[in-house]
């Protein structure tokens, strides 16, 4: 009887314990979302669009009425001010694209990303001015090799991995972001694609490259093995801690998505007055190889 009582008691003091929790999700207004980068030897691209409800239905209509159009967007090296300019370009099914790129007609002030400089870029839209601060940093580190490997655990024999060697440069704060392209496809940032060297610095290690990925398609357990055949070009870029803090903020808060356990997370954007997103800086390195049949 005593344990009868002792478990009715332990119910109702867990019944008790239960809290409903409501949320109450207000229409707010469209901030400025900011996608902007410049890389070693390429001109500055940025992509203006507006945010979306939280509760949106996203589709190809809603994406391309997205975009922000007729802001003034300027950007400095220090030396050079150069105003970009917006362009258009028709997609299908009569969509388009815009962003904001180099204007050939004011050439003496254009310019290509260097490394070792600094970079400001001023965003004038709808009365508001928004304000960045990016660097294409040195570029310290790069793979000293690339080479593959079969597939562990995979009963196709065409399955292969990708390994690299690389050597981190004395010293913390050398941050990187990888790229995989595969053929003549586009570079696709892998699942984890931004690292810091807390664990790794001042030696030579090796490790596994994983492909990187698109995230507009699902992604299957193939896809984590390159192929015999594929001629695979690696992308390695160093960054500053900025935009290491954005793309590893942003990564973890996209695998997020749908997991009831995950923790609370912010992505932490480099844009002044409210806007969202970063404008972040690569110093870029490329290295191919060919995986024979």
């Amino acid at each position: 009887m005593k344990r009868v009582a002792l478990v009715l008691a332990v119910v109702f003091v867990l019944y008790g314990c239960e809290k409903d929790i409501n949320f109450n999700l207000k229409n707010a207004d469209d901030v400025l979302v900011v996608d902007a980068n410049i890389e070693n030897d390429q001109p500055p691209v940025v992509v203006l669009t507006k945010s979306f409800d939280f509760f949106s239905n996203i589709n190809p209509s809603l994406l391309v009425n997205s975009f922000v159009h007729d802001a003034v967007v300027t950007i400095s090296n220090g030396t050079l001010t150069h105003q970009l300019k917006e362009y258009t370009v028709p997609l299908n099914n009569g969509y388009s694209y815009s962003y904001y790129s180099i204007d050939p007609a004011s050439p003496s002030t254009a310019f290509n990303g260097a490394f070792n400089t600094t970079y400001s870029l001023k965003i004038v839209s709808a009365g508001k001015q928004y304000d960045a601060i990016t660097t294409i940093p040195v570029l310290a580190k790069k793979p000293d090799s690339l080479w593959w490997k079969p597939a562990p655990f995979s009963d196709d024999t065409t399955n292969v991995i990708l390994m690299v060697r690389s050597t981190d440069p004395p010293g913390l704060g050398n941050y990187i972001r990888y790229f995989t392209k595969k053929n003549s496809g586009n570079f696709l940032p892998g699942d984890n694609s931004v690292f810091d060297d807390q664990v790794i610095d001042g030696i030579s290690y090796q490790l596994q490259v994983d492909p990187g990925i698109d995230r507009n398609n699902k992604v299957s357990f193939d896809s984590n093995y390159f192929k015999r055949g594929d001629t695979v070009t690696m992308k390695l870029c160093n960054i500053d801690k900025a935009t290491y803090t954005f793309w590893s903020t942003w990564e973890f808060a996209q695998g997020s998505i749908g997991n009831p356990f995950s923790q609370p997370n912010k992505v932490i954007g480099n844009i002044s007055n409210g806007a969202l997103g970063a404008f972040y800086g690569y110093a870029a390195f490329y290295k191919t190889l060919i995986i024979p049949k």
